[in-house]
């Protein structure tokens, strides 16, 4: 079994897999479970910049998340929706774990529908988001304090790549 040094959640295979199926992070943040205690992972004591940094990543991460679940529900393509689906899941795991960071009982969800009904406009609104989380993810991640919001940034800035990547390749 592993462990998901990110987001905590755990996986059963031979080896770990080559993304987190829950969080989306490379293979390099997956350790043994026997070699990993999560007991204190979420007890991180914030500054004030890293707390800023923190909240604004839950918005951006929930804003994302009902984008995409919008998206996935009005895109006609059978492509788009599967696209605009896993996207959602995973933004709402990254505002999971700022959750954990920040110390929250619950994540408020607001409703959101205005995404397009076709494909492109949702691809080039997708294209948008992730650039400007990516932007803001490497910002944060220079000016964090604490170590591990540092490393989260940075593990959430090659997800958030790896999402710009996929509308790129749809744009085309």
């Amino acid at each position: 079994m592993f462990v998901c040094k990110i987001c905590g959640e755990a996986y059963i295979g031979e080896d770990p897999p080559s993304r987190c199926p829950f969080c989306g992070v490379l293979k390099e943040y997956f350790v043994e479970s026997t070699e990993y205690d999560d007991t204190g992972a979420w007890d991180v004591e914030l500054n004030d910049n890293d707390k800023t940094n923190a909240e604004k990543a839950l918005e951006v991460e929930i804003s994302n998340n009902i984008f995409y679940k919008c998206a996935s529900g009005k895109t006609p393509e059978l492509d788009g929706q599967k696209l605009f689906k896993v996207l959602a899941k995973v933004e709402l795991e990254h505002a999971s774990v700022w959750k954990k960071i920040l110390k929250l009982d619950k994540l408020e969800i607001p409703k959101y529908d205005k995404c397009a009904p076709e494909y492109t406009p949702n691809l080039e609104e997708s294209h948008r988001r992730e650039d400007r989380a990516i932007k803001f993810y490497r910002q944060a991640a220079t000016e964090a304090q604490n170590s591990r919001v540092k490393e989260i940034f940075q593990a959430f800035v090659k997800v958030e790549t790896d999402h710009l990547h996929l509308s790129e390749a749809r744009l085309k």
